[in-house]
């Protein structure tokens, strides 16, 4: 009497019977892989996402930070009877640096509070509260890029002349009540007359002047005095690539006698400015999507045990005609195992829609690692995987005689 050859369960058996139980219950395996297509498809949109924002930043970065340094007076810091760090003839003194296209000084006049600034003497009329008075050289205008809506901006003629001649943005300008340059307005800073020269629409650095009214330097200080210590800044833009080398020469070009008066401020490091980005979003996002595969890995194994418990006698059976506890623990694995695979494939497709959806509604490049499309559904494979670990055990134990007395 020959011995009873042991039983085997074939890959393509398992696979087969998995997909067979997949498809007699679709409604429900739809549902069970919901959640892993949603924490898949969230790791695929965040990486992409991700990847899409620092080439973006690292353009927005070229274009205005990477061409701007600053250069604070800190003379009263040094010495308390220093005077204003910066002096008259700043702009000339870089005109020498190579890699500087537009250098001023400007700060914020001081002005009794009382003080309005109106279309007509002594605040009558509609004065605007709240509007500044920035004393600005020509070539700080410059350097703040604004777009002109009407007339012109000061130039040196009018630096040198003391002319009382103003530039305001068009908010303020609505305000006011001037609509065109055409009739010559006045402006009134308190009791003292201005002609507005020109009105500006935008300025790219420091659009929070567009509320304010920016005077030649030389008439506030012939009107209100020079800056008080250390309340002047001076804006450089520098072509591109020059701005660090230009922070590291401004302060010996403007006071060689005392480069220490003045304190020049380059822009950060766009590779560190880049990286503290992507690693504060990736944190972030990876979180949230490390949730979505969690939450999904539970609502995997919850279904996989329910259907152990409703299948209870169909394992029974199985087991009386010869399958073995593993061969069992291998078809709910299979089973789970495929469900998070598709999950993963579905939820890698949804996030690459996503992220191509954003790039193209904000007129983005949509950058996706290909490490990334190909580590997703692998994910999605290995969480189905584990969450089927329980509910595998739990049928591999089901005894064949209890099992079909239920």
């Amino acid at each position: 009497m020959s011995a009873v050859a042991p039983t085997r369960l074939a890959v393509r058996d398992a696979l087969a019977e998995a997909v067979a139980g997949m498809l007699r219950r679709p409604g429900r395996a739809v549902l069970t892989a919901l959640g892993t297509v949603l924490g898949v498809g969230s790791f695929v949109a965040v990486l992409g996402l991700t990847a899409t924002l620092s080439s973006q930043i690292d353009a927005r970065f070229d274009v205005l930070t990477a061409t701007e340094v600053g250069v604070e007076d800190v003379a009263a810091q040094q010495d308390e009877f220093a005077g204003t760090g910066f002096p008259a003839d700043a702009e000339q003194r870089l005109r020498a640096v190579a890699g500087i296209e537009h250098a001023g000084v400007l700060w914020t006049v001081r002005l009794d509070p009382r003080t309005a600034v109106a279309t007509l003497p002594s605040g009558a009329g509609d004065p605007a509260t709240g509007a500044a008075v920035v004393a600005a050289s020509p070539g700080a205008v410059a350097a703040l890029v604004p777009t002109l809506q009407q007339g012109r901006l000061y130039d040196d003629f009018a630096e040198r002349g003391h002319e009382r001649v103003v530039v305001i943005g068009s908010g303020l300008a609505t305000r006011l009540g001037i609509t065109t340059l055409a009739t010559r307005p006045a402006l009134y800073i308190g009791q003292e007359p201005f002609t507005v020269a020109g009105i500006v629409t935008d300025l790219r650095r420091r659009p929070e002047h567009l509320m304010s009214v920016l005077v030649p330097r030389s008439t506030a200080e012939q009107l209100w005095g020079p800056p008080p210590p250390g309340a002047a800044t001076m804006l450089i833009s520098t072509r591109l690539g020059a701005a660090r080398q230009v922070a590291g020469l401004a302060p010996l070009a403007l006071r060689p006698d005392h480069p220490e008066y003045l304190k020049a401020v380059p822009p950060p490091d766009p590779r560190t400015l880049r990286s503290g980005v992507t690693a504060d979003l990736s944190a972030l996002f990876l979180l949230l999507a490390g949730i979505c595969l969690v939450v999904g890995a539970v609502g995997i194994a919850n279904t996989t045990l329910v259907a152990v418990l409703e299948r209870t006698g169909e394992i029974g059976l199985r087991r009386a005609l010869g399958a073995r506890g593993r061969h069992v623990a291998a078809q709910f694995l299979t089973e789970s195992a495929a469900l998070g695979g598709l999950g993963g494939l579905v939820g890698t497709s949804l996030g690459e829609l996503t992220v191509v959806a954003v790039a193209l509604a904000r007129d983005w490049t949509p950058v996706i690692h290909p490490v990334t499309v190909a580590a997703a559904p692998l994910a999605g494979l290995v969480t189905g995987l584990l969450a089927g670990l329980h509910p595998a055990w739990r049928a591999a134990r089901v005894e064949p005689a209890e099992a079909l007395r239920r």
